[in-house]
């Protein structure tokens, strides 16, 4: 069982690990049947990913609860004669299938593009890779957090003693690494669209590190046209608007904190009159003359006198009786405990055998009409003689011979 019933009748033949096979798991988030081909002998290593088990030392991640949910496993030999064949016949009743490993692999297994073309003209190949199928650095072995470093997005320190906590040679978590799969999943289903259209398949890619460049436009092609732009007269030299404490996080009464999200004026009118300051309207946060940064500096430090005379949630409350824009600071268990958080369903539960119920969050996609419910990610190989079988048309035999044995062995 998958999420929702969108992509039902969607069926896509995924060849990935790591954070590749998040874009086969937004597929299954929407209804699509997704089959992943693993290997021994552990299959997709993002089972076993990640700094917490479920259940035992060796137990799932998270990442792999989430990715692979709702997806059917497959254990295949795919450099066996009888696991290539295999592919292709799976292949042939497929839309679509989605090569997440390093660049080329499908192809250096005589697997590519035009051989999958020749058993089924429709199919979409969509490429999934770090950095890219051309290019020097496409035989790079690459992760997350390199994606965003290459693009200069990323914040990256290299200190002079061992980093006591985060991610190595890094102050922030990575971007591209959990941006990849959504766009893959945009791109292989734009393809599925003209193929559906037309009859004929074709190919898309997407890789981390083109998904990182994009990210920001007004970083990377504000920097491309330097020479052909200027800066904007109503903005500091800093790259800050005049009016930067309208935008600022503000410590509260409590501890917490609430992001000032009152860069608009009627935002900013609203919050004075509602705290009987209307004197701050009178001081010039507009003109990026030599005593804006004075000017702000002083609102700042207004603001920051006033944020701190009530709690979080007395100032959620103000704004949204008063009509201002902003909202609470939150860390991830903050949010889990905020009342907009419980109020929309964001949760799921499913029981986990032998552990008990598990909670996880839903899609960030909503369908009218639809309770979001996927099943678990099956162990690796657990689907291998049902789909060969199924699909295939293949009997015990051609079943053992196309199989990853290793992994087989365990699934069954």
């Amino acid at each position: 069982m998958s999420g929702f019933s969108l992509l039902n009748g969607v069926r896509i033949l995924e060849v990935a690990q790591l954070a590749p096979a998040s874009l086969g798991g937004h597929l299954a988030d929407l209804g699509a049947e997704v089959i992943k081909v693993e290997s021994g002998p552990l299959g997709d290593p993002v089972r076993v990913g990640g700094s917490r088990a479920v259940g035992d030392p060796d137990g799932p991640a998270f990442m792999h609860l989430r990715w692979n949910r709702g997806k059917k496993s497959v254990a295949l030999d795919l450099r066996s004669v009888a696991g290539k064949q295999a592919f292709l016949d799976l292949a042939r009743s497929c839309d679509a299938v989605i090569e997440g490993m390093r660049g080329g692999y499908l192809e250096w297994l005589d697997l590519g593009f035009d051989r999958l073309r020749e058993v089924n003209p429709k199919i979409v190949l969509c490429t999934v890779t770090g950095m890219g199928t051309d290019g020097p650095y496409r035989g790079l072995g690459t992760g997350g957090p390199v994606f965003d470093a290459y693009a200069g997005l990323r914040e990256v320190t290299t200190p002079d003693e061992p980093p006591v906590d985060g991610i190595a040679g890094s102050t922030t978590p990575p971007i591209a690494m959990y941006a990849l799969g959504a766009y893959g999943a945009m791109g292989l289903l734009a393809a599925l669209h003209r193929a559906n259209v037309t009859g004929a398949g074709g190919r898309v890619e997407v890789s981390g590190i083109d998904v990182a460049a994009a990210w920001m436009p007004d970083l990377a092609d504000a920097e491309l046209n330097r020479d052909r732009s200027i800066p904007r007269p109503t903005w500091l030299p800093d790259g800050r608007l005049p009016d930067w404490p309208r935008l600022e996080a503000y410590r509260t009464k409590d501890g917490k904190a609430v992001l000032f999200g009152s860069h608009v004026e009627k935002f900013w009118r609203n919050f004075l009159v509602a705290i009987g300051r209307e004197d701050l309207a009178d001081i010039d946060l507009t003109t990026a003359d030599e005593g804006a940064p004075q000017r702000a500096e002083h609102v700042w430090r207004e603001l920051r006198q006033i944020f701190a005379q009530r709690t979080c949630e007395e100032w959620v409350e103000l704004f949204l009786a008063h009509g201002i824009a902003g909202g609470p600071v939150n860390t991830v268990t903050d949010m889990f405990d905020d009342p907009h958080f419980r109020a929309r369903d964001n949760t799921y539960r499913v029981d986990y055998p032998g552990v008990g119920e598990l909670e996880f969050l839903v899609s960030p996609v909503r369908v009218a009409g639809e309770k979001f419910a996927p099943a678990l990610p099956p162990r690796a190989g657990a689907d291998t003689a049902r789909v060969l079988r199924e699909l295939a048309g293949y009997d015990d035999a051609r079943i053992v011979a196309a199989a990853d044995r290793q992994l087989y062995a365990k699934g069954v």
